[in-house]
């Protein structure tokens, strides 16, 4: 369970670093909602995800290895756990979340605009 919940948090994580950083691009630069964006945001976010995984797993390799050695019986399945799930949800989130993000992100971003315009219209005037 401990290596799911770790699991969990990095995938998180990764999936909330490509979101924001299109959200981002789509504000500073007003670019709209589509495949160009969510490409873009997800390659510009890929060095930083692949970092966090293979510091990680990097991390897990002295554990993974002779599991019943003494003092490594409760941590080695929990490294192969995490391990395991890094490796595969990593490829599965390079993937995901950009299509995830183009079918269910629209409103999102419409939102975001109509906030962002509305703040503009209400702010004062720079003298």
């Amino acid at each position: 369970m401990i290596g799911f919940v770790t699991l969990t948090g990095i995938v998180a994580r990764n999936g909330i670093l490509k979101i924001s950083h299109a959200l981002n691009l789509s504000l500073t630069e007003g670019l709209a909602l589509s495949p160009a964006l969510v490409l873009r945001a997800s390659e510009e976010r890929l060095v930083p995800v692949l970092m966090t995984a293979l510091s990680a797993g990097i991390a897990l390799v002295p554990l993974l290895f002779d599991g019943e050695a003494p003092g490594k019986e409760i941590l080695h399945p929990v490294a192969v756990t995490i391990f395991g799930g890094l490796a595969s949800a990593t490829l599965l989130d390079a993937v995901l979340t950009p299509v995830l993000l183009l079918r269910f992100g629209g409103p999102a971003f419409a939102s975001l605009r109509e906030s962002q315009a509305g703040e503009a219209a209400g702010a004062p005037a720079l003298l």
